[in-house]
């Protein structure tokens, strides 16, 4: 007990001796030859050993990371730096028999940001991508919301439906909206007729620009519309009741109830799924190609499209090569755009808070 006492007198009021140093313990004070540690094997003893991480615990989470990142290297890593190496060559039919290798440096890019088939091409991919995702957004949104104000059983009804939509393959999926919108036999038209639209009964849906992009949006913002729908139902799901109590007792509208407490709550969500569909819609391939393979007369080619066409469909694989890679800077540089306008919005808000 004594000794007890001792100790928590020594770390209450601890003495110093000349420089304000510990004075040494004597050899024959209390406590001495008992084991009692000295005042820095206490410090020692009193700090966990888990605390200080061993050199093989640091290196753990490197370790288990590392599969992944040589999946990444050797299955997007190594393509990127043989398409960066083609798009330096030129590479068409003849050298790809003869296995020859013709390197013609900046050559390709050179041609393609010289010509105006390729800004015509970049300005119609982000219009396309600018309209489709609005599009998604907003319908999304309201579906979203709709299923959490339904009952249970119409909200499993319409989810099951969405996500049997999301399911289907987007070769079947394209494949069906082909048959909706056929000329002869398709149900939009023979719909169209029997409502007194007669003049809609063989339109070719296909034929011009307009109506091309418009049955490939339909289509696609049908895909799209899952996703961003069960999301937000999902996310609203997490958002305290009492606040839609607190805003309805102030008086809120719906308008004023989801400006003020949905959106503000669910903003991330917003922003993330913003991000991911403008990736998503900027890179459709299968649905443009299978629905007109860009046309009518290439009219409505976007990116991926124009990449194919030139280095599969012509044999230019050298010029396809490059053009993918500027695709790749083109949607860069969309969603560092976006990203910028995302991180200024947020500081202004910490800002105004």
């Amino acid at each position: 007990m004594a000794v007890q006492l001792d100790d928590a007198a020594d770390k209450a009021a601890p003495r110093t001796g000349k420089g304000d140093a510990p004075p040494a313990r004597r050899p024959g004070g209390r406590g001495a030859g008992r084991g009692t540690p000295s005042v820095g094997a206490r410090r020692t003893v009193a700090t966990p050993a888990g605390r200080t991480a061993s050199a093989p615990a640091r290196r753990t989470p490197y370790l288990l990371l590392l599969p992944a990142l040589l999946a990444t290297a050797v299955f997007l890593g190594w393509p990127m730096v043989r398409n960066l190496l083609l798009s330096f060559q030129n590479l068409n039919m003849k050298e790809l028999i003869q296995h020859l290798t013709d390197w013609r440096g900046t050559g390709n890019y050179q041609e393609i940001l010289g010509s105006e088939q390729f800004w015509r091409v970049t300005a119609r991919t982000v219009v396309f991508t600018a309209v489709n995702v609005v599009l998604i957004m907003v319908l999304g949104v309201l579906i979203g919301l709709l299923l959490a104000r339904l009952g249970t059983t119409v909200r499993l009804v319409l989810s099951a439906a969405l996500v049997l939509a999301w399911a289907m393959p987007v070769i079947a999926a394209t494949t069906v909206f082909q048959w909706l919108f056929d000329s002869r036999y398709g149900v939009v038209n023979w719909v169209l007729d029997r409502l007194g639209w007669h003049s809609m009964a063989h339109y070719d849906w296909v034929g011009s620009q307009l109506s091309t992009f418009f049955v490939i949006t339909v289509l696609i913002v049908w895909q799209s519309l899952p996703f961003v729908a069960l999301n937000l139902y999902a996310a609203t799901t997490t958002i305290p009741k009492e606040l839609y109590e607190a805003a309805r007792m102030d008086g809120a509208g719906t308008w004023k109830v989801f400006t003020s407490v949905t959106f503000p709550f669910l903003k991330p969500f917003f922003l993330a799924t913003t991000f991911l569909e403008i990736i998503w819609v900027f890179k459709a391939f299968p649905q443009i190609f299978a629905i007109n393979q860009g046309g009518p007369d290439r009219l409505t080619e976007t990116l991926p499209i124009y990449a194919f066409t030139e280095g599969v469909g012509n044999l230019h694989f050298g010029m396809g090569a490059a053009i993918s890679l500027l695709t790749i800077v083109v949607l860069l540089a969309m969603t560092a755009y976006y990203l910028r306008l995302t991180f200024k919005q947020e500081q202004q808000e910490e800002n105004g808070l």
